[in-house]
């Protein structure tokens, strides 16, 4: 009997950690469908903050081994789905923010957050700047950009916010783990 219950905790234990692991992936997928949500707002949706490409850097900074380029790529085809995208515009776009940062994320980490902030405006700039080059080229016609203007000013402003919930995520969900 008492291989049986030991066998059950470490039964729980790995379905806990696993729970716990999935939870920025899960994160990236609540915040697609928040950023769909109608707020019937006149032209709310085209400068709408990009949550997902903020929880996609935060992540891939600080626990890239949770957030793989497979579970990028997935959320990526997913907003594309969700929002009505060309299929792979936004998952091209958050597999190279991804690729990128994990490559870069020790200029990030143990810095100020005012330099992290910096970090994810100049992503957001290249990737708003990317995501515009894809849509006027699949469109075949220049397609105005002030609206993604306004897309990466709300997305550079509101980056804190969500900053702080995916650090307190972080610290009282993933890393007791």
């Amino acid at each position: 009997e008492t291989g049986e219950a030991e066998l059950n905790t470490s039964l729980l234990q790995r379905l806990d950690r696993l729970a716990r692991h999935l939870v920025p992936f899960a994160l990236c997928a609540v915040l697609v469908l928040f950023s769909s949500l109608p707020f019937h707002i006149p032209g709310y949706g085209q400068v709408a903050a990009n949550f997902t490409l903020m929880a996609v850097f935060y992540w891939a900074v600080f626990r890239p081994q949770l957030m793989p380029l497979a579970a990028v790529f997935v959320v990526g085809v997913f907003q594309d789905i969700v929002v009505g995208s060309p299929l792979g515009t936004n998952a091209l776009v958050l597999v190279l923010v991804h690729t990128l940062v994990t490559q870069q994320g020790r200029v990030f980490r143990g810095k100020s957050f005012f330099v992290l902030w910096w970090g994810f405006g100049m992503v957001a700039l290249g990737a708003g700047a990317l995501g515009w080059a894809l849509m006027t080229a699949l469109n075949l016609a220049l397609i105005n950009p002030l609206p993604g203007i306004f897309h990466f000013a709300l997305t550079v402003a509101l980056f804190p916010f969500p900053a702080w919930f995916f650090a307190r995520t972080d610290q009282a969900v993933i890393r007791e783990t």
